[in-house]
């Protein structure tokens, strides 16, 4: 078990190129909610303060809200285009719905983010593989791995070899478990954290970060996962009392100036 510190990812983090342009750096596509739609609107500003080079909101239902509230950079569609370049990372389940049944079927290789609504039902992870992730809480957790026994680390890890993808169990200390038994714990975080939409801001900043990777072959996957926990523990021990999830986007600049150096 590894303590998750900046050593362990710092090295890894994905810098632009000087001569780069924004496919360089990779395109997130966000599936949106239809009700509970400031989970969207969470993820996918988050998403973007990662650094993801374009983040494009799916809604069939919503989309001329979504351009209203979203920033300007974030574009809307009313459904997914197979014919958009470059998808690195597409994040379903923030907000709940039936999003995981809309992840697009591409001949390429991308990176899955499952979050809330997204989760699998217990036993049902034919989905899932090693480019999957999952964000669930205690409550999420338990329903989608109800087989899972022993301390959260255990039961972590048991999640991830019975599915095959990257489990993050989210708590006071957040578990990050990989199916090749990759194991590390996160303690660095804020109790005020505990607030409505926090989550949905960690699975957006886990889209934004892995999507400026190469998901050809997952290689740093683990880490980028580890490294988007500890910032988002970062953010909310620097805001602290009075924290709302919507404030952890705007601390993210100078935590990610910070790292970088």
């Amino acid at each position: 078990m590894t303590e998750n510190t900046p050593s362990l990812w710092r090295h890894l983090l994905p810098r632009p190129a000087t001569d780069g342009h924004k496919y360089d750096r990779g395109h997130a596509v966000i599936l949106a909610a239809d009700e509970l739609t400031g989970a969207t609107r969470l993820a996918a500003t988050a998403c973007s303060r990662m650094g993801a080079g374009l983040v494009t909101v799916i809604s069939p239902a919503r989309a001329d809200f979504f351009r209203a509230v979203l920033p300007p950079d974030i574009m809307v569609r009313g459904r997914f285009d197979p014919a958009m370049r470059g998808i690195t990372a597409v994040l379903a389940g923030p907000g709940g719905g039936d999003a995981a049944a809309q992840l697009p079927d591409m001949a390429e290789p991308f990176f899955r983010i499952l979050d809330a609504g997204a989760l699998p039902e217990a036993g049902n992870y034919e989905t899932i593989d090693a480019m999957t992730v999952l964000t669930p809480h205690d409550g999420e957790f338990s329903r989608a791995f109800p087989d899972a026994t022993g301390e959260r680390t255990e039961r972590a890890l048991a999640a991830a070899r019975a599915c095959g993808g990257i489990v993050v169990l989210k708590g006071a200390e957040t578990v990050i478990a990989a199916p090749d038994g990759q194991l590390a714990v996160n303690r660095h975080a804020s109790p005020f954290l505990a607030k409505a939409g926090t989550g949905d801001v960690l699975a957006g900043m886990i889209c934004g970060l892995l999507a400026q990777c190469d998901p050809s072959g997952g290689k740093a996957m683990f880490e980028m996962v580890c490294a988007a926990v500890w910032m988002h523990g970062e953010a909310g021990i620097r805001i602290g009392p009075g924290l709302t999830a919507s404030d952890l986007e705007g601390a993210l600049p100078a935590i990610l100036r910070d790292l970088y150096g």
